[in-house]
Formats: C-alpha cells, sequence, structure tokens
C-alpha cells in the first residue's frame, strides 16, 4: 500500500508540476526529504515522463496537427506554421548543446537542496519582475514568436538544466521579457517541451537500468504514468485559462514562499 501511495502521489506532483512555472525539481525533492522515500526507479521516471508528453501532445493536438500538414506534399502555400516548428527546433537547439556538454558537471555540483532552494527564489523574483505589467502586454494570443525572441528564449531555457529553475518558469519569463502576451509565452513554452521531454525519455530508454529487476512494481508504475497524464493535461488547461485572467504574478509568490520553506528545512537540517 506504501509503495502506491509514493507512486499516484510522486506521479501527481510530477503532472501538475512540470508545466506550471514552479519548478518540479523544488517539488518532486520535498518528499524524500521530509518523508524519506527513496528513489522509485529509472522505469518509474520513464513512465510519469512518457505520461507528461501524451498530456502535452493530446492538448495541442489541433495545433500539431496544423505544423504537421504543412509538411505534406499537397501543402502547395505553406503559412507560417511552418516557420514556427523551425523556430521551435531553434529554441530547442541552445539545450540540447549544453545539456550535452555539461549534463555531469551539473547533477555532479547543482542538485543540492541549497541550489534549489536559491534558484527557485531568483527566478520566481525574476518572474514576478517579468509578469508586473501582464495587463498592458500585446492581447493576441497566437502571436508569431520572431526568431530572434525564439533563439533567446531557447538560451533561457539552457537554465532549466539547473534544479529549481523550471523550464516552463524560465521561458515564459523570457517570452514576458520579450514583451509577449502570457498565453502567447506559455503556449510556446509548452511546444517547446515537446522536443525536450521526448529527448529525456529517450536518453532514459536507452539507459541500460531502465528495464532491470528493482524498483518499483509494473502495475503501479502504469497507474502512474496514467495520473501523469491527466493531472498534466488538466494543469496544462487550468493554466492555460487562468493566465488569461489572473496573469502569472499568483505562480511567483508561489515560488518565493517555497524556496522560504525549503530554506528553513536547509536552515533546520544545520
Amino acid at each position: 500500500m506504501n509503495e502506491w501511495l509514493q507512486a499516484l502521489l510522486l506521479a501527481l506532483i510530477q503532472g501538475v508540476s512540470e508545466f506550471l512555472p514552479i519548478s518540479s525539481s523544488a517539488h518532486l525533492v520535498l518528499p524524500s526529504l521530509l518523508l524519506g522515500w527513496p528513489d522509485q526507479g529509472l522505469a518509474f521516471d520513464i513512465a510519469v515522463h512518457a505520461g507528461t508528453l501524451l498530456a502535452v501532445l493530446f492538448y495541442f493536438r489541433e495545433d500539431l496537427w496544423v505544423l504537421a500538414t504543412q509538411w505534406l506534399p499537397s501543402a502547395r502555400s505553406p503559412s507560417g506554421d511552418v516557420q514556427e516548428i523551425w523556430k521551435l527546433g531553434l529554441a530547442t537547439l541552445p539545450a540540447v548543446l549544453v545539456g550535452l556538454l555539461f549534463s555531469s558537471l551539473i547533477e555532479a555540483h547543482f542538485r543540492g537542496l541549497g541550489v534549489i532552494a536559491t534558484t527557485t527564489l531568483l527566478f520566481g523574483l525574476l518572474l514576478a519582475w517579468a509578469a508586473r505589467d501582464w495587463r498592458h502586454a500585446p492581447v493576441a494570443t497566437h502571436e508569431p514568436v520572431r526568431w530572434r525572441d525564439a533563439l533567446v528564449i531557447g538560451l533561457a531555457q539552457t537554465l532549466a538544466l539547473i534544479p529549481g529553475t523550471s523550464r516552463s518558469g524560465i521561458t515564459i519569463t523570457a517570452a514576458l521579457l520579450l514583451g509577449y502576451h502570457p498565453a502567447t509565452a506559455a503556449r510556446f513554452s509548452f511546444l517547446m517541451s515537446i522536443p525536450v521531454i521526448a529527448g529525456a525519455l529517450l536518453f532514459m530508454l536507452l539507459d541500460e537500468s531502465a528495464f532491470s529487476a528493482g524498483g518499483l512494481a509494473m502495475a503501479p508504475t502504469i497507474i502512474a504514468a496514467a495520473i501523469a497524464f491527466l493531472s498534466a493535461w488538466a494543469t496544462i488547461a487550468l493554466f492555460m485559462r487562468l493566465i488569461a485572467a489572473v496573469g502569472l504574478m499568483p505562480f511567483a509568490i508561489y515560488r518565493v514562499l517555497l524556496a522560504g520553506g525549503l530554506f528553513l528545512i536547509l536552515f533546520l537540517r544545520g
């Protein structure tokens, strides 16, 4: 029963926090720190990442279909949608390169609680700064992202390799600072997540230990994937509606409070 509870709760945390600008790593570290829960294993990570990937694919299925059909020979007059595919590719490239070059260094030196608490706070404050005048941003929610801005947002995404930064948080922040509407920023950020999550999933699948003995049992792993899918899809849908009404300041405030809690845990641990 304890194994099931851990799997379901961690899958729910992953699904909810993956796409919110609040840092999934900051939240996933809490059960381990507060409850002493062990790592669930690589197969579990694969399952919940697959669930979140399917969630973003399902939510943006219509957008992705339009993008895909522009590549068909029957598309005689390609629209700006083709350019958006290339812009997403350009925005993804910096994170891929930096990840390949520095992932081992980051893994060895930047995964401590102090780092997570600091990045949660700093990038929460930066999000608050970027979100302060959101009502004066352009109204259009499908405004095309410019080439230069796609590269800048992609460079910002490299910072998300440091735990606590939040991939969606830093990319949305960058887009806001460039003058985009929160809904435009969130849409581009979520579309950017597709190749990033897919790439991470591929690397995990190629790991020889992915399907070795040990780790979580098959049944709770499958259920965890379903929970991650449902919670991630619901989170994206709710988030896209919320930011149009209230902006991103509530999420920035939450990050600052979360960072305070993490620093308190760090202090109490001595």
